[in-house]
């Protein structure tokens, strides 16, 4: 086995380090690579052909530093990117393995609802792909899935202005929306992987019999279960708990807020990703 084959982690900014801090946690003896695009996020307004494009070209830099595995910790480009990657690209790296994050969340999250309502909080690429809608027709038919999107919400993460008066109103504004337009839903779904920092806002804004689900935790049982499902590909990777950060943008920005994310101090190093755009 090669010395080093992390599991790869990309989104496109911040967010995806709210499910890697959990993987962490049930899993610390793995390697572990993030790549955070931030130097173009957000994805969640971006064309599905674009986001398809960025997402590859990162799961291709991963794959070249080692990753058997990567995980797309972004609910956009698990939307608009998974499928086309493991049915066009994953052809010519017949030992390489890309997964996402919908579906391990569609295969639980009606089982927390007492009245099957729930409502999905997302980008717009992602609500607009129905993503959601069709994982949950297919692995939670009974469940009531109600869509609405934040795109305001990881603009205010990436930026650092979420947790300012007006940063504070803009997520109220919102959330005051879904509780008027879906009244009966007794779960609240955070389909993007920034709105895990958001949590603690949003649980003082709904009322207490409303249950709000984050993903990191749902991710990583799934990707545990995954790796002890196919353990061709958990042989592949090496364990000696060290973690690697990359990012498109400036290292010291990105180190500033995935720190505080990950309440530890963390060193990245600057990527550049060849692109047409």
């Amino acid at each position: 086995m090669l010395d080093y084959s992390p599991i790869g982690f990309f989104d496109s900014g911040y967010g995806g380090l709210t499910v890697l801090k959990e993987v962490q946690k049930l899993m610390p003896e793995y390697d572990y690579l993030y790549l955070g695009d931030n130097a173009r996020a957000p994805y969640g307004t971006r064309s599905s052909e674009v986001v398809f494009e960025y997402t590859w070209e990162a799961v291709q830099t991963l794959f070249n530093k080692g990753c058997d595995l990567v995980v797309l910790a972004c609910n956009t480009a698990s939307a608009k990117a998974l499928r086309r990657i493991q049915q066009e690209k994953l052809i010519d790296y017949p030992e390489k393995r890309v997964l996402g994050v919908v579906r391990p969340s569609a295969e639980i999250v009606g089982d927390f609802s007492l009245n099957n309502n729930i409502v999905i909080l997302g980008t717009n690429g992602t609500i607009a792909s129905n993503a959601y809608i069709e994982e949950f027709s297919l692995l939670s038919p009974k469940t009531l899935v109600n869509q609405y999107a934040c795109p305001l919400w990881v603009p205010l993460i990436e930026n650092n202005e979420y947790r300012t008066p007006e940063g504070i109103a803009f997520i109220k504004n919102d959330i005051d929306k879904v509780l008027r337009f879906y009244p009966n839903s007794d779960v609240i779904l955070l389909g993007c992987t920034h709105y895990p920092i958001l949590q603690n806002i949003i649980e003082d804004l709904v009322p207490n019999h409303i249950k709000v689900v984050s993903q990191g935790d749902i991710v990583a049982k799934s990707l545990m279960s995954y790796l002890e499902r196919h353990k061709w590909l958990a042989d592949l990777l090496s364990r000696k708990g060290r973690t690697s950060y990359l990012t498109t943008e400036n290292p010291g920005t990105f180190e500033e807020l995935a720190s505080l994310i990950l309440d530890i101090n963390v060193k990245a190093k600057h990527i550049k990703l060849n692109s047409w755009h």
